[in-house]
């Protein structure tokens, strides 16, 4: 029985070191390729942020997509109510760029289970260019962001552009979700793109020809499913057009988490990937080296061959971290807090395990259960929002 049970957590030890050593050279292959000659490609685009209540440095963030170099855009910001506080911001940034085409969108009406499918509904109805753009509310980007993402679109089989970000953070737990996306999340995608291709989206940044969008039958097809990002991409390759996975680098800006607030997010994208690609979830198994290595220890009774597995194994993991997060990606929590790594897969392989059992998520304060299509079933009334005095006083 020993020796089964060394074999079951020796196999994804070794699995797992093969990924780490695949994902610095992925990273390499993407990050070292000649950037794509600029050939004065501008189409129009409009620019679609849904917003939900006060992000970090909600002003500087989305100051910083009316900063581009760019010649042509318009820029939509959807709310769900006129008490939100980031109306504020938005009103602000309209009076900070009046030579920008800017609009406020109040949306109401239910049209989907999924809230900012719900927006970005009936923003597009107020959109006038040909390339969408939407990306998450948390998002700063530089000047030459949209130069950098909408060139793939000279090539007109391309339908879809998305990119991958580092992480700015504030306080301990956002730390750790910060070295998730940036050591375990990206090192996937980047994996994925050599093996299979971009068959997906990132909510980083998604960029769309209408043209491609209209063919999968628009945002309504993607209204009740959770995770919107992903489906976007995956249908609108299934369609038959290429998804590019940008070089271009954004930057999420992390508000200060609880780490309960961290592992329901956590749990929120993990139950979103086992119902989207449940086998690719369940193959995850062999990318869990640093569990697994302290479970061979466990069942090899603390051999030498127990504990020599494990330091390869580390070793190759934190060459992954550093290679892929801190050298490819250049996240500062990478680099500073490399020697959380461990601590970071533990958590994550937790979640891993709780995401097949179960199926009930929280999301803007409201509770889903989760069905086997990926879709959001309510399981109470929405509520409504609920400021507090100190949320709506942030925008001087």
């Amino acid at each position: 029985m020993q020796g089964v049970l060394q074999a079951l957590f020796l196999i994804p030890c070794l699995t797992g070191i093969g990924f780490y050593l695949y994902s610095i050279w992925a990273a390499r292959d993407l990050f070292s390729e000649k950037p794509r000659s600029d050939v004065g490609f501008r189409p129009p685009v409009s620019i679609l942020k849904p917003l939900c209540g006060l992000e970090r440095d909600a002003v500087q963030n989305l100051a910083s997509f009316c900063r581009q170099e760019y010649p042509q855009t318009q820029i939509i910001f959807g709310v769900d109510s006129e008490n939100d506080p980031c109306t504020q911001v938005v009103r602000k940034i309209i009076g900070d760029f009046p030579e920008r085409d800017i609009q406020m969108v109040v949306c109401q009406g239910q049209l989907g289970t999924n809230p900012k499918v719900n927006n970005l509904i009936q923003m597009e109805s107020r959109a006038r260019h040909p390339f969408l753009l939407l990306c998450d509310s948390d998002i700063r980007v530089g000047p030459d962001y949209l130069k950098r993402v909408l060139r793939p679109f000279a090539d007109p089989a391309v339908g879809a552009v998305t990119c991958m970000g580092r992480s700015r953070t504030e306080g301990f737990p956002s730390v750790l979700e910060a070295l998730r996306i940036s050591t375990e999340f990206c090192p996937g995608v980047l994996v994925a793109r050599k093996l299979e291709g971009i068959k997906f989206g990132l909510g980083s940044t998604i960029v769309l020809r209408r043209e491609a969008l209209a063919a999968i039958g628009g945002f309504e097809v993607i209204a009740d499913f959770l995770a919107d990002d992903f489906h976007l991409g995956a249908l609108i390759s299934k369609a038959g057009w290429k998804v590019v996975l940008s070089d271009y680098l954004v930057e999420h800006c992390f508000s200060a988490m609880s780490l309960g607030a961290v592992i329901r997010r956590q749990v929120r994208w993990d139950r979103a990937i086992h119902v989207s690609r449940p086998w690719s979830y369940g193959g995850l198994l062999f990318t869990q080296g640093i569990p697994m290595s302290i479970l061979f220890l466990a069942a090899s009774a603390g051999s030498a061959a127990g504990w020599a597995v494990l330091g390869v194994t580390w070793i190759s993991r934190f060459a992954m971290a550093w290679g892929v997060g801190a050298m490819g990606l250049n996240d500062s929590s990478a680099k500073r807090f490399l020697w959380l790594v461990p601590a970071q897969d533990l958590l994550s392989f937790g979640v891993w395990c709780s995401c097949f059992f179960g199926d009930t998520l929280e999301w803007r304060g409201e509770r889903f259960r989760l069905t086997r299509a990926g879709k959001l079933v309510p399981l109470s009334l929405r509520p409504a929002p609920v400021y507090s005095e100190q949320e709506t006083s942030v925008v001087g």
